[in-house]
């Protein structure tokens, strides 16, 4: 029972202080079969700044529609659209800050 209580507590605790990303974004996108980092590389391909690629995908995730997508057809029409993000503006930007930390290429290439 103790052990419970401890492994309980230990998984509770690093939810609650876990980054918006890992928290609300990491959560939802590990059931996809298709990665998140995917997705990172194709809106820097499209948009190549941080700006930009933060402000598309702040575009897409308060409205996902198919005309502000930047997957494919064939993508869209295996796993549709998303819903709407639940994260406040303040919770969207450290969400996508933190994505933007993990997979930058800037500075890691040689």
């Amino acid at each position: 029972m103790v052990k419970n209580i401890l492994i309980f507590s230990l998984l509770f605790n690093s939810f609650l202080f876990a980054g918006v990303y890992e928290r609300d974004c990491v959560s939802c996108h590990n059931k996809l079969p298709v990665s998140i980092d995917k997705y990172f590389y194709r809106y820097l391909l499209k948009y190549s700044s941080k700006r930009a690629v933060n402000e598309a995908m702040i575009k897409y995730l308060k409205n996902p529609s198919k005309d502000t997508t930047i997957m494919p057809d064939a993508f869209i029409s295996r796993f549709g659209i998303k819903q709407k993000t639940i994260l406040n503006d303040n919770e969207l930007k450290k969400a996508l800050e933190e994505y933007w930390d993990i997979y930058k290429v800037f500075g890691k290439l040689k």
